[in-house]
């Protein structure tokens, strides 16, 4: 039996099937409601590490290990996002959400590459960089196959794409599907109008950072900072500096899986199912 001041999972998860381990520790909470956060905190803990999901949603099979993961999920049945931001109106699930968030408004970056001046919003972002400038480190491996990638959210694009075709990501207002929550999350601004990226010389808005890049670039800065080493190409973006180097690469990644063409786009394969395949035009 736990002593006053003390706080045991024996006495909340005892004769459960839950699997909790029992655990019992020091709490300097004097009052029920302090018992009852740290009893969270230690169930938490160790649905972590055991892999447990504690928490079920009723509405469909989804479950998860930790409150927050639930919450975000619960959300995609309600739409409710109580955070919002005061700049442009943002809403988020979740306090934390809205915190990354405001760094756009405020610029601040905390995560330093250790090596140069670079810095970023997001450390994933930082992740990014060092692995491309820096190390070439590509640590998230396929099991399928040889490809390797420098995030997981790349390896989980290509065994999607390239192996099982799943999609779990899906619209509740059109049906869209795709393979990462974040491109879901990007296209539900089409439904809602939200457009929290604002350029600073004009009311131009954009759903997306690089839309805004690209915006400035070309409308009021001119430059274009990426350049083909083989014929001289500038553009705005590194990303359509990588679609132009397969011209001269001749690499076409984009294999049509009902007859022997390959595209060096995605759009230009879309195109093909569409016209030769499917009888859908784009």
């Amino acid at each position: 039996m736990a002593m006053a001041g003390q706080v045991s999972l024996t006495d909340v998860n005892d004769g459960s099937p839950t699997g909790v381990p029992k655990i019992d520790c020091d709490s300097k909470s004097s009052n029920a409601e302090d018992q009852t956060t740290a009893q969270k905190v230690h169930v938490n803990s160790a649905s972590e590490h055991t892999g447990e999901k504690r928490y079920k949603c009723d509405r469909c099979d989804f479950s998860a290990a930790w409150k927050s993961s639930f919450d975000r999920h619960i959300a995609t049945h309600t739409g409710d996002k109580p955070y919002m931001c005061g700049e442009c109106g943002y809403r988020a699930v979740l306090m934390s959400t809205l915190s990354r968030h405001m760094r756009i408004h405020t610029g601040e970056k905390p995560y330093k590459c250790d090596q140069c001046d670079y810095s970023a919003t997001q450390k994933p972002s930082l992740d990014k960089h060092i692995a491309e400038n820096h190390t070439g480190e590509k640590p998230y491996k396929c099991d399928q196959c040889d490809f390797s990638a420098m995030q997981k959210s790349h390896i989980d694009y290509h065994i999607a794409t390239k192996h099982t075709g799943e999609k779990p990501y899906m619209c509740g207002e059109c049906g869209y599907r795709t393979v990462l929550k974040y491109t879901l999350s990007t296209h539900m601004k089409i439904h809602t109008g939200e457009k929290p990226f604002k350029c600073d010389q004009c009311d131009f808005s954009a759903i997306q950072k690089p839309h805004i890049d690209y915006h400035k670039a070309t409308k009021h800065i001119g430059e274009k900072p990426y350049m083909c080493s083989e014929c001289g190409y500038r553009t705005v973006q590194k990303s359509k500096l990588s679609r132009h180097m397969k011209t001269h690469t001749g690499e076409k990644p984009y294999k049509c899986d009902q007859c022997d063409y390959s595209a060096a786009r995605k759009s230009t394969l879309d195109n093909h199912m569409a016209a030769r395949h499917t009888g859908e035009k784009s």
